[in-house]
């Protein structure tokens, strides 16, 4: 079991909201109306934590240790959006989120692949990692970069948790979760040949809702997350190899692999898909000689 070391480590470089943030640091002058309001939109943005709990915990009936897990992942990601509120509540009290912009965001994904949607997430938290770092160089204003930076270094401890329990999986399941994350993987690392930004917040999760069945076109500002990477922070194609190198690299770790490009992993991919079929369609045995 996982959970009790995680949650040990999880729990020693916790954050407080109180103490660990320079709040008396302000400066009013370096916080234009445009940067606030990409702060609102994703605070709205990080409270999607409370549907995604809902949709681990119901699709992960059967693993404990991982529903457990998700006690501290939503505590910590509920906080993220907490502390943006509080950021807008202190200093740009007419942005903060109505709670009906909250509950908008709230709604009940389709059910999916259990295996497939911890890789999504692994590759989630890898890609809000460094968008909260480029974040963090945009933003002029002290507290919202260092608040942006804290956030950085969460998401990227999240990403190791999930990566642990991807271990987990592939020693219980073998080239099954082998098949899973290298399915989920070559979609993830390739976002610069795709059009839209590739993060579970703005993939479609409930078939009956669509199209407004992302995160982000239930925002305030559908729009404003293309806006936010390509004018604002500018997530640019090197910003995107660095997404790709990290989700390479771990799987490669994870599968005793190495993975220089998508192309090798979709190779990958192909091979595990491959045998997967052989398992369920085995050959059948070739018939004996005749004796001659």
């Amino acid at each position: 079991m996982l959970y009790p070391e995680l949650f040990k480590q999880l729990e020693s470089v916790r954050w407080n909201m109180d103490t660990d943030i320079p709040w008396d640091r302000f400066d009013a002058s370096q916080l234009s109306d445009e940067q606030a309001q990409t702060i609102k939109m994703n605070a709205i943005t990080e409270w999607a934590a409370l549907p995604a709990t809902e949709m681990f915990l119901r699709d992960n009936r059967d693993d404990s240790d991982f529903c457990a897990f998700m006690s501290v992942w939503f505590f910590e990601e509920q906080k993220h959006s907490l502390v943006m509120m509080e950021y807008l509540r202190r200093f740009r009290p007419d942005l903060v989120p109505t709670e009906k912009e909250l509950d908008e965001v709230r709604f009940e994904f389709d059910p999916a692949p259990a295996l497939e949607t911890l890789m999504l997430h692994f590759c989630g938290e890898v890609r809000l990692h460094h968008w909260y770092r480029r974040a963090a160089e945009w933003h002029t204003e002290p507290v919202i970069k260092a608040i942006y930076e804290t956030l950085s270094r969460d998401e990227a401890r999240h990403g190791g948790a999930y990566l642990r329990y991807m271990k987990k999986a592939l020693n219980r399941f073998g080239d099954e979760a082998r098949a899973a994350f290298s399915k989920v993987g070559v979609l993830m690392a390739s976002a610069r040949r795709t059009a839209q930004a590739l993060h579970p917040t703005n993939l479609h999760v409930n078939a009956k809702l669509f199209p407004r069945d992302t995160i982000q076109s239930r925002l305030p500002d559908p729009a404003w997350l293309e806006h936010w990477l390509d004018k604002q922070i500018q997530f640019d194609a090197v910003w995107e190899g660095k997404v790709a190198e990290r989700i390479l690299h771990n799987l490669g770790s994870l599968m005793d692999r190495s993975f220089a490009s998508v192309q090798e992993l979709n190779r990958f991919r192909k091979e595990m898909a491959r045998a997967l079929e052989a398992q369920v369609h085995p050959a059948e045995d070739a018939p004996q000689a005749r004796a001659a």
